[in-house]
């Protein structure tokens, strides 16, 4: 099952438009450096790199549909996150569902919206990195309608690699 997270939305739209690092297969890894400022500090923040690997599709059958598929680790290193962007026209009350090669692996609300689209928002385990590398393809599901899932593929190829040279 997907399981919610919620940290760090802001950063989903600027990665996808960072600057680009390197291609894996389908995915690429995108860097941007970020300043954020601890409250109460004595000394101004430093800047840091926070990379992702990201992949932009639209769906087979409606190119005006898009999804940005976002993976990345957390600036502290203690989390993994997978953040979905889909189109704001989307039905927010039925999530979004995955499915990797022929296995429904769950579904999760989105989060948030924002002018680029609305957010949804999981921390990746073990299990789902692993179904994620060794998958061939991951279908993302959302409703425009509620009788209308959309299921919008997305290629893994080049996943792992790219997953694994995140910094």
């Amino acid at each position: 099952m997907l399981t919610l997270g919620a940290a760090g939305l802001g950063l989903a739209p600027a990665l996808a438009q960072g600057q680009l690092r390197s291609s894996h297969g389908d995915w690429q890894l995108r860097c941007e450096q970020q300043t954020i400022a601890q409250p109460g500090a004595a000394t101004p923040p430093e800047p840091r790199e926070q990379c992702a690997l990201v992949q932009s599709v639209a769906a087979e059958d409606r190119p005006n549909i898009t999804l940005v598929v976002v993976a990345l680790k957390t600036a502290d290193g203690k989390s993994r996150l997978l953040r979905v962007i889909a189109p704001l026209n989307v039905l927010l009350p039925a999530g979004l569902g995955l499915r990797i090669d022929e296995a429904d692996v769950g579904n999760t609300g989105f989060v948030r919206c924002l002018p680029t689209g609305c957010v949804a928002e999981v921390v990746m385990d073990d299990e789902l990195i692993r179904q994620l590398k060794s998958g061939k393809m991951a279908t993302f599901i959302i409703f425009e309608k509620p009788e209308e899932g959309i299921g919008i593929p997305v290629s893994l190829n080049g996943f792992g690699p790219g997953f694994d040279s995140l910094p």
